[in-house]
Formats: structure tokens, C-alpha cells, sequence
């Protein structure tokens, strides 16, 4: 990214801030792999990244089960740092305990910062898996909503957000996780239901398109994992590469030459919504490495 088109995002930034609060949507496909870009039919994916900064190379925190990773995006922190290093299925969810809790015990997390710093703001989760419920403090969010297919869920979604509109809206999609458990990651009934969840996230994008609200919110395509014919859960750059794709006022599209790791999602939004630094997070905002690339560009432009 240029100094020219840096400076236009920063300005677009601060404009935005100072005429109101923006809105984000977090679409986040659990299992979604970076090879499923070239093998599955994801139309509406494509056309998101044609307006996005996007990386096909971020990576995600080992292990690479689901509740660290979901936990490590919202909060900002790595395993290290909230002690969530499986699902709890085969033993304990938390194995040591973390460096910041909750008032509930959770680890503090965009949601939480939301609340604490914007209380009028709105904030809605709809999760597929359930267990995505309890890595989170309930009343930091005004709807947090279960339903059983990435269909209800998309529907759930949209009723909402065409209703009451809120700042910050979190759409957990489960059926991609859900076909490489069964078939494989890779396999032609993985790609199978990518292109679903691609048509559920095509949803999302036509209700923004029907409301004219492109240009006034922030969309995030990610996810927790990737994974392998064998499942995930172990090291291979097959498991932990994720994508991460975000349009937006002010950003410009293109690959994002910067190192994107899943905890600096947080922190990113935190950045977006003008809010102090998470506590106890590491991670930074993907965008604001620009700021001190342009910096110096232009004191390079102001000598010459």
C-alpha cells in the first residue's frame, strides 16, 4: 500500500469516526482452509476481495483446535497468554491459568471492550457451534443466538441486522468444519459445502448492498483453522494458515504485504472502533504498520 492511498484510509478513518460510530461484521467459517481458494466455487468471496485487504497467508495459534483460536481472535492474545489450548473434549479446555480475566471469568475480548467503552453500542453473536457460547462473557452481548445449520444461522443474521443494526456483528458459520470431520479437508464434499457457506456469506453482502451500508461498514471473511485429509489439531502450515479478508471505508484493496496472525483481528477492530488497546493483548492492527510505513515515506518525500 502506497503512501498516497495510506494516507486516504487514515483520513477516511478519522472522518468516519467523527460523523459516527462504524459497523463491523465478523464472518468467521470455522475450518475454512487457504486451499479451498483454488478448489471450490466461491464467487461471492471473490467479488468480496476485489474491494478488500486480504491475506491468504495469515496464520492462526497452535493448537489448532477451535476455542483457542476462536478466543485468540476476539481477545487479541495467544494461547500463551489465555491458557485455552483445546476444546475440552479429550482435557482440560484451560490448562493453566490465563494472564486477565473477566468480571465472568472469561478472557477480556473485543465484546467486552465494546461494552465497557461504547455501552450503547449493539452487539450480537450467532454461533453453529455451540461451544462458541462459552468463551464468551454474556453480558457484554445483547443477542447471543444458537441455531443448528449455517442456513438459520444466515437468516438469524440478517433479521437482525436489517432490524436493529448493530455495531458489531459476529456470524459464526459451522458446515465447512463440519465436512472435513467427515470427508476430509480437500475433498470434493469439503468444497461442496465451502461453496455454501460462500452462498450464505453472498447473503450477507447482498443485505448490505439492498440497505446501502457498504460504505459505512467494516465485513471481515476469516477463520479459526485449516486443516488436513486427517483433521487438525497438530502443527502443519496446512492447519494453522487461515484467510483473512477485510473491506471497508477507507481501505484499499489489494494483498496485505504486512504478517497477519488471528490475534490481531481484535486488536484491528478495537482500532476501527477509536477503543483503548485490549488488556493483556499482543496483538496489533493489521493496518496500522502502514501508518509508520507512510510515516516514513513521507519524510523521505519531505527531504527530497
Amino acid at each position: 500500500m502506497g503512501f498516497s492511498n495510506t494516507l486516504i484510509f487514515l483520513l477516511t478513518m478519522f472522518a468516519s469516526s467523527c460523523l459516527a460510530q462504524p459497523h463491523v461484521i465478523v464472518i468467521g467459517v470455522d475450518g475454512l482452509s487457504v486451499g479451498a481458494f483454488e478448489k471450490a466455487d466461491i464467487p461471492n468471496l471473490r467479488r468480496l476481495m476485489k474491494r478488500s485487504a486480504w491475506s491468504l497467508t495469515a496464520r492462526g495459534v497452535l493448537p489448532t483446535w477451535s476455542s483457542p483460536n476462536w478466543v485468540s481472535m476476539i481477545s487479541g492474545a495467544g494461547t500463551e497468554q489465555h491458557g485455552i489450548t483445546s476444546n475440552g473434549m479429550v482435557r482440560k479446555m484451560v490448562e493453566f491459568e490465563p494472564v486477565c480475566q473477566s468480571k465472568e471469568g472469561t478472557y477480556p475480548n473485543i465484546f467486552d471492550a465494546l461494552h465497557e467503552q461504547r455501552p450503547s453500542s449493539r452487539i450480537a453473536v450467532f454461533h453453529e457451534w455451540k461451544g462458541f457460547a462459552g468463551l464468551i462473557a454474556k453480558s457484554s452481548i445483547n443477542v447471543l443466538e444458537h441455531e443448528h445449520s449455517h442456513e438459520q444461522i444466515t437468516e438469524a443474521a440478517i433479521r437482525y441486522w436489517t432490524k436493529e443494526r448493530p455495531s458489531l456483528m459476529f456470524v459464526h458459520l459451522g458446515n465447512v468444519d463440519h465436512a472435513g470431520h467427515e470427508n476430509g479437508w480437500g475433498s470434493p464434499a469439503y468444497n461442496h459445502q465451502v461453496a455454501k457457506a460462500d452462498k450464505d456469506i453472498g447473503a450477507l453482502l447482498n443485505m448490505l448492498d439492498d440497505m446501502s451500508a457498504t460504505e459505512s461498514t467494516y465485513v471481515l471473511v476469516t477463520s479459526d483453522h485449516g486443516g488436513t485429509p486427517r483433521g487438525h489439531g497438530k502443527n502443519s502450515l496446512a492447519e494453522i494458515q487461515i484467510p483473512w479478508i477485510m473491506a471497508g471505508p477507507g481501505l484499499i484493496p489489494g494483498q496485505i504485504s504486512a504478517r497477519v496472525t488471528t490475534f490481531d483481528t481484535a486488536a484491528t477492530l478495537a482500532w476501527i472502533f477509536g477503543l483503548e488497546p485490549l488488556p493483556c493483548a499482543i496483538g496489533r492492527p493489521v493496518f496500522a504498520a502502514f501508518q509508520s510505513k507512510a510515516e516514513m515515506k513521507l519524510a523521505v518525500a519531505t527531504n527530497e
